[in-house]
């Protein structure tokens, strides 16, 4: 599902989506009074009416859906007058618990063939990198700080014979039991094989739990000659020793040169954060887009945020390419609500106070505007947390909507670029080159500093346009030009923790 929609000229202030819905958006900020149409709707506002929340077209009746999108949002909660604002307080989700599903696919569109090549990295295992970069992974907390350390002098030292040389602590790696350990060692391991570190510095301080022989176990054989180890404890001098093996490694790293590559050697990480009114309107569809585009090229898209699908997951469903895909579809889904019910919480405990400032109303709201990012493209695999892409297509990968978790699960999946959407606006930055697009011009203007690309005139300009400038601006940051976060040194992980700390 992507939304599809045309700007009238002679009255931009609403903007009804779908022929079903029975709300429009507003565009700009409603007046109390003001007389407003919509095709052959006439409405006058009962009230102020932010931009990005919904105004009410027709009469609904309490209990009854309200829809947008062509899709059931929530329930209201009391009648609703044609020109009323509809939000929290007078709709509700209708999301409950876990549900049963049925396996009916729909047909599927063929997908847009994009002949366009970016220059990247071409690795030894046939993957392409973005970046050709030094990652220094800690293994445990304790050693974090000593990371940034070793790669604040090591930066100094070989200045551009790399793309950057980057720690990236956490707090993780001991006190930890069970398979928390393991999703902590198993997504270290991933990030260590990614194709954009031409170099990996797993630096442990040797009495944690999360033990370097076990993790350097989880890289596959063929990776490990660009990884060096360092036990902290081990050595007299932690930070000489570092920086000695990093310049091991930089030696072998730099080596290597910018080649073409085409589109379809790019793996999109698919996030958005900070939704707001507009995220599933500009941003998220152009995504969806860029997601076609990349798939249809031969390459892979990764769709996570489990929880802010909740409500739409149906159309993801749908569009499994197997029975096999399928019922991994549903067990991650009804497995994730099942985490939120077993910890006494709501499985529609979203959207966020930034979202409902925005204008989302409820999770079915916010979950149809998200998974347009995942285009029109077959489920091809789903995938649990710290695993890495196993195909080409569409992937479903298992995380939470935490930005930070998330972004740094679609890195560790192996995301050569993240193309994060975001109608409040956040600088965080993460392991592989992350844009930032806004879903309104506001935004865009306002924080120049963290985004990198305004999907606001889509409203105006329809998608097309738009599109092949996104595309434009995913291939130059493809081929090595910063991403707003890089420039601001904004780069870090996070770990999903789910078990107890000792």
């Amino acid at each position: 599902m992507q939304a599809s929609f045309a700007l009238s000229a002679d009255m931009p202030a609403l903007l009804h989506l779908h022929p079903r819905d029975n709300v429009a958006v507003a565009l700009r900020a409603v007046a109390a009074g003001e007389a407003l149409r919509v095709g052959e709707r006439r409405v006058v506002a009962a009230g102020p009416v932010p931009h990005g929340h919904k105004i009410a077209l027709a009469p609904i009746g309490a209990g009854a859906d309200v829809f947008k999108f062509g899709w059931p949002i929530g329930r209201a909660t009391a009648e609703i007058a044609p020109g009323a604002h509809v939000h929290t307080h007078n709709v509700e989700t209708r999301l409950k618990g876990l549900e049963g599903y049925s396996y009916e696919p729909a047909p599927t569109e063929p997908l847009p063939q994009v002949d366009a090549e970016f220059l990247g990295y071409h690795r030894a295992d046939g993957r392409v990198g973005t970046r050709n970069e030094i990652w220094i992974l800690p293994t445990v907390g304790c050693v974090g700080r000593t990371a940034e350390r070793i790669a604040s002098l090591a930066a100094a030292r070989h200045g551009q014979a790399v793309d950057g040389i980057h720690a990236f602590p956490h707090p993780h790696g001991c006190s930890q039991l069970g398979s928390d350990l393991d999703s902590t060692r198993t997504l270290l391991a991933a990030l260590a094989c990614h194709p954009n570190a031409g170099g990996v510095l797993l630096l442990g301080l040797g009495c944690e739990s999360n033990q370097l022989d076990d993790l350097v176990a989880e890289i596959p054989d063929a990776l490990r000659s660009r990884v060096r180890t360092l036990r902290a404890q081990g050595v007299d001098d932690e930070i000489e020793k570092g920086l000695a093996l990093v310049d091991e490694l930089v030696s072998l790293a730099s080596i290597a040169e910018r080649r073409p590559a085409s589109l379809g050697e790019l793996v999109l990480g698919l996030k958005c954060g900070g939704s707001d009114g507009f995220s599933g309107l500009t941003a998220n569809p152009l995504v969806g887009r860029m997601a076609d585009a990349v798939v249809g090229a031969g390459g892979s898209a990764v769709l996570t945020e489990i929880p802010e699908i909740f409500g739409a997951e149906h159309l993801l469903m749908a569009r499994a390419r197997d029975a096999g895909v399928f019922n991994r579809t549903v067990a991650l889904v009804n497995e994730f609500k099942r985490y939120f019910l077993e910890s006494g919480q709501p499985v529609s405990e979203n959207p966020s106070p930034g979202n409902l400032a925005g204008g989302i109303t409820t999770l079915e709201e916010k979950s149809l505007g998200a998974v347009q990012k995942a285009g029109q493209s077959p489920l091809a695999d789903v995938i649990r947390y710290g695993e890495r892409v196993r195909h080409t297509g569409l992937t479903l990968l298992e995380a939470p909507g935490n930005d930070a978790v998330s972004s740094t699960a679609l890195a560790a999946a192996g995301a050569t670029v993240i193309l994060f959407t975001t109608g409040r606006g956040t600088p965080l930055g993460f392991p592989a080159p992350t844009l930032k697009i806004a879903s309104n011009s506001e935004l865009a203007a306002r924080k120049s500093r963290w985004i990198d690309f305004d999907a606001g005139p889509v409203l105006a300009e329809g998608p097309g346009a738009v599109a092949a400038l996104l595309l434009d601006r995913i291939l130059a940051h493809a081929s090595g030009e910063p991403t707003a976060s890089e420039r601001n040194d904004t780069r870090e992980i996070a770990i999903w923790k789910r078990g107890v700390t000792l």
